[in-house]
C-alpha cells in the first residue's frame, strides 16, 4: 500500500454514489461490534443516525501520523458541539502492537486487528491505493466525499457536515474573503486577535495595519528555509535600523513544537502561534507550492507580490517595498547585468580572482578569460553527480584534445572539506576553492536549483545554456561548444541518420513485440539503464525503449545505422561530420 495522500486518486471509482449498511460493512460472523482504546466494546448499532468516516491510515505511515492529530482535533471539536459525527480506524498496520500504540491516540472506534477479512475487505470495496484515506458517510450510509483528508485538512470541523453544498459554501465565502482582504482576515481566527513575539509575548494584529508585512512559510529543518532567513533577517534589521514600517509574521510548517521553537528563537520578527489552525488555511489561501515563501501585504492589506524570496537572496534590500514600479527597475538592472556580463565579473571578487587547481595551485580568473567555460555544480554525496562525473570526464579530454582554450571550473557543494578534495582529487579540471563565497553569488545568477547543473559559458564572457549536462549526456563532447546552432547541426545529423534507420525491428531483449522507431522527448534506455531522448526505438504496450546504439547489433553500427546512446551518430562521426538536497535519481534538488 502506498504511503501518498490518497485524495490524488478522487473518485471511488463508482462508490460515490452508493448508499451502504453499516451493519453489514462492519460486521463480521460472530462479532457486531469495534473496539475503542481501552478495548471496550461498542455495538455498531451505535452508528446509527450519525455522520460516519472510516478512516484507512497506520502507524508506520508518515503522512497517517501527520494528519491523525488534525483528525482528532477535528472529532474532538465536532464531539463536543454535537455529538452526531463519527470515526472507525481501518488499520494497515502489520501487526497488533503497532495498531495497540497507533490506536491509543485515537478517540474513536476502530475494527478489531483480528479481523483482517473485514479490514481487506473494505480496502477492496473503496480502492484505497493509499493511506491516509478518509471515507464520509451521511446518515443514512451515502457516501459523502471520498476526499475527506483533503477536506479536514482545508476546514477542519467548519466542514461538517461534509456535504458538497457546504464545501461550496466553504469556497464561496473563501473567493469573497480574498476580494475583501485585509490583514486582519488574513491574520485573525475566531480565538485569537494577535501574533506573538519569540519571548511569548502578544501583539496584537491591529498594530501591523498600515505596515507593508511579509508572512514567512518556513520549515525549519529544510536548509533553504534557514539559509533565505538570514538573508530576511540582515534586510529586516537593516530596514528597522532605517526606520521603515515593515513587519515579518512566520507561518512555521514544522510538525514538532521543539523543532517552531528552536527556529523562531533566532528570528526578530513575530509569528503565528505553532499549529494555529490558521497556518493550513494561509498555505490554502495563498496556494503555497514551495518553501521558503514570502508572501508581500501591502500597508492597505492587500496582496502585493506572492513571493519575494527570490527577489530577497538576489538584491536583498534593493528589492524593498517590492512594489510593481521596484520590480521593474529591478529588472532593468538584471537585464543590463546580463548583457554587461563577463567571465571576470562572473568569477572575480575582490581579492577571491582565481580558482585553483591541483595541489591547491592558484590560477587567475584572467588567465581563463577568452575561453570556453563550463561551471559544474556538484557534490560527492550526490549519486547522480558520481553517476554523471565519468561521463563529464570522457567529454572533457576529448573537447581538450581539439580546443585546448576550454575548461571546466568545479564549483562544490560538499558539506566539508574532505569530501570536496576527495571528489576534487577525481577530476582534470580547476574548482574554486571549498566554501568560497562565489558559489552562492553562482548559484543565484543561474538559479541552480538541482544538482548536477553544468553552465556553458561563451568566449565573450556571456552564458550560453544553463542546460549543458543535459546536452553532454545526449551528445557528449560533439556538443561542444554548446551553441544552439551547434544543437542544431546534431539534430540535423540525427535526422539524416535516422532516415537509414528501419521503422521497426525485432530485438532480442525484447522478443515478444517489435519495437517501433519513435520520437521520444526523454526515456531510459532498457538495455544499458541510461537516459535518452529524441530517436528510441520503443514498444508502446510494454513501455519498453532501447537506444539506437543498443538496438542495433555490431555490424549495423560499424556500417553507420547507429553509433551512440540517445539517438544520434557516434561522437567520432559527428567530430568527422544533501542536507537541504532530495536526490529523486537523476538529479538532487534544494529540499
Amino acid at each position: 500500500m502506498a504511503e501518498h495522500d490518497a485524495e490524488s486518486n478522487g473518485e471511488l471509482n463508482g462508490h460515490e454514489e452508493a448508499t451502504h449498511d453499516l451493519q453489514s460493512l462492519l460486521a463480521s460472523v460472530g462479532r457486531d461490534f469495534l473496539v475503542r482504546n481501552t478495548g471496550d466494546q461498542v455495538k455498531i448499532s451505535n452508528l446509527d443516525g450519525k455522520i460516519v468516516g472510516l478512516y484507512f491510515s497506520a502507524s508506520w505511515c508518515g503522512p497517517c501520523k501527520r494528519f491523525t492529530p488534525k483528525l482528532v482535533e477535528t472529532y474532538n471539536e465536532l464531539s463536543s458541539e454535537n455529538g452526531n459525527f463519527e470515526i472507525v480506524f481501518v488499520s494497515a498496520d502489520e501487526d497488533e502492537k503497532s495498531f495497540t500504540d497507533y490506536f491509543s491516540k485515537m478517540p474513536w472506534f476502530a475494527i478489531p486487528f483480528s479481523d483482517s477479512d473485514i479490514r481487506d475487505r473494505l480496502n477492496d470495496l473503496f480502492d484505497v491505493g493509499g493511506i491516509p484515506y478518509l471515507v464520509i458517510f451521511d446518515v443514512n450510509g451515502k457516501v459523502l466525499t471520498s476526499v475527506g483528508v483533503q477536506v479536514v485538512r482545508d476546514y477542519g470541523s467548519n466542514a461538517y457536515p461534509f456535504t458538497d453544498e457546504r464545501i461550496q459554501k466553504l469556497k464561496e465565502e473563501e473567493e469573497a474573503a480574498k476580494q475583501n482582504q485585509t490583514l486582519r482576515s488574513l491574520l485573525v481566527s475566531s480565538s485569537r486577535d494577535f501574533v506573538i513575539s519569540k519571548d511569548g509575548n502578544k501583539v496584537p494584529v491591529s498594530e501591523l495595519q498600515g505596515k507593508i508585512v511579509g508572512i514567512f512559510f518556513s520549515i525549519s529543518s529544510f536548509n533553504s528555509c534557514s539559509e533565505f532567513a538570514k538573508s530576511l533577517k540582515e534586510m529586516y534589521l537593516k530596514l528597522k535600523e532605517n526606520g521603515e514600517n515593515f513587519e515579518v509574521v512566520l507561518v512555521s510548517l514544522d510538525d514538532e513544537e521543539s523543532s517552531y521553537e528552536q527556529g523562531f528563537a533566532d528570528m526578530p520578527w513575530l509569528a503565528i502561534p505553532f499549529k494555529d489552525k490558521i497556518c493550513d488555511k494561509l498555505v490554502r489561501y495563498f496556494e503555497l507550492d514551495s518553501i521558503p515563501t514570502l508572501v508581500v501585504i501591502g500597508s492597505d492589506g492587500k496582496t502585493l507580490n506572492s513571493n519575494v524570496a527570490e527577489l530577497i537572496e538576489e538584491h536583498g534590500i534593493e528589492a524593498y517595498p517590492f512594489s510593481p514600479e521596484k520590480l521593474e527597475e529591478i529588472a532593468e538592472k538584471e537585464k543590463a547585468r546580463i548583457e554587461a556580463q563577463t567571465l571576470e565579473s562572473l568569477l572575480a571578487s575582490g581579492e577571491q580572482d582565481y580558482v585553483i587547481g591541483k595541489g591547491g595551485i592558484r590560477v587567475p580568473v584572467s588567465e581563463l578569460v577568452g575561453k570556453n567555460i563550463l561551471l559544474y555544480f556538484s557534490a560527492q554525496w550526490c549519486p547522480p553527480c558520481r553517476m554523471f562525473l565519468p561521463k563529464l570526464i570522457e567529454a572533457y579530454h576529448k573537447i581538450k584534445e581539439k580546443d585546448d582554450a576550454f575548461e571546466i571550473i568545479f564549483v562544490s557543494s560538499d558539506r566539508d572539506e574532505s569530501s570536496f578534495h576527495d571528489f576534487f582529487s577525481e577530476m582534470p579540471w580547476l574548482a574554486l576553492p571549498f566554501g568560497d563565497e562565489r558559489k552562492k553569488f553562482l548559484a543565484r545568477t543561474f538559479k541552480i536549483y538541482g544538482i548536477p547543473s553544468l553552465v556553458a559559458i561563451g568566449p565573450t564572457g556571456k552564458t550560453v545554456t544553463t542546460e549543458a549536462r543535459e546536452l553532454v549526456m545526449t551528445h557528449g563532447a560533439a556538443a561542444y561548444p554548446f551553441t544552439k546552432e551547434r544543437i542544431q547541426e546534431i539534430e540535423a545529423e540525427i535526422e539524416e541518420m535516422a532516415k537509414g534507420w528501419p521503422e521497426k525491428l525485432k530485438h532480442k531483449l525484447h522478443e515478444q513485440h517489435e519495437l517501433v522507431k519513435s520520437h521520444r522527448r526523454s526515456y531510459i534506455c532498457d538495455a544499458c539503464n541510461e537516459e535518452g531522448s529524441g530517436w528510441s526505438f520503443y514498444c508502446d504496450d510494454c513501455d519498453f525503449d532501447l537506444h539506437p546504439k543498443c538496438a542495433f547489433n555490431d555490424d549495423e553500427v560499424a556500417n553507420g545505422v547507429g553509433d551512440s546512446h540517445s539517438d544520434c551518430p557516434g561522437e567520432e562521426q559527428r567530430e568527422n561530420g544533501k542536507e537541504g538536497y532530495i536526490c529523486d535519481g537523476e538529479v538532487c534538488y534544494k529540499a
